[in-house]
């Protein structure tokens, strides 16, 4: 059970619609959002795109088994398995059949920590999610939750009320595509999961 909130999480919460957009627009919008999963999270400070027309994403081949969420309706969680070992989530964006998607990449932990530490066995709270899979380790995410809806629960994803300095650069560990300047995060924390070394601000 997650320990009793502390705060009040931030702005209005996000339905289907905000994600039945381009996914180059969805996913910096949703850097300084709050995510909770059974209401352990944080603030969302980096993620990255992936459009089903450039190799990187798992649906550029087409729909499988696995990969089937990815083609709609948006607003659904896409979540799978990296290199055998560690789970990965992302938000499916766009209209039907379009099969892109934003992976969540780090979080600054603000709901839940005990739970993210017993979880993680991790003590220093810069580390609880500075990685797509600590991610999930830490919210308890596994492909159980799989084609869940994102405005319903166990999940709430919450606006963010202000927008903050937003930087962009390459996207992480790519070897099937040119590299994109996809990866979005929130400019000067100290919660990502590697820092934007070739980042700019976006305005």
């Amino acid at each position: 059970m997650a320990e009793k909130r502390t705060e009040i999480a931030p702005g209005r919460a996000l339905t289907k619609a905000f994600f039945a957009r381009s996914v180059l627009k969805v996913a910096p919008d949703l850097v300084g959002a709050t995510l909770l999963v059974n209401g352990v999270g944080g603030i969302i400070v980096e993620v990255e795109a992936y459009h089903h027309t450039e190799p990187a994403a798992h649906s550029f081949n087409g729909p499988t088994p696995r990969n089937r969420v990815m083609f709609g309706p948006p607003g659904f969680l896409y979540v799978y398995r990296s290199y055998g070992i560690h789970w990965c989530m992302n938000f499916v964006c766009e209209k039907e059949g379009s099969a892109s998607a934003v992976l969540v990449r780090a979080i600054e932990p603000t709901f839940g920590i005990a739970a993210m530490k017993r979880r993680r066995g991790v003590t220093e709270e810069r580390n609880l999610c500075s990685g797509p899979g600590k991610v999930c380790e830490a919210l308890g995410v596994s492909d159980k939750l799989n084609n869940k809806a994102l405005d319903a629960p166990p999940i709430e994803i919450f606006a963010r009320t202000k927008r903050p300095g937003i930087a962009s650069g390459v996207r992480i560990g790519i070897t099937k595509a040119v590299e994109l300047p996809w990866r979005y995060g929130m400019k000067g924390s100290r919660f990502l999961s590697k820092p934007f070394s070739d980042a700019m601000a976006k305005q």
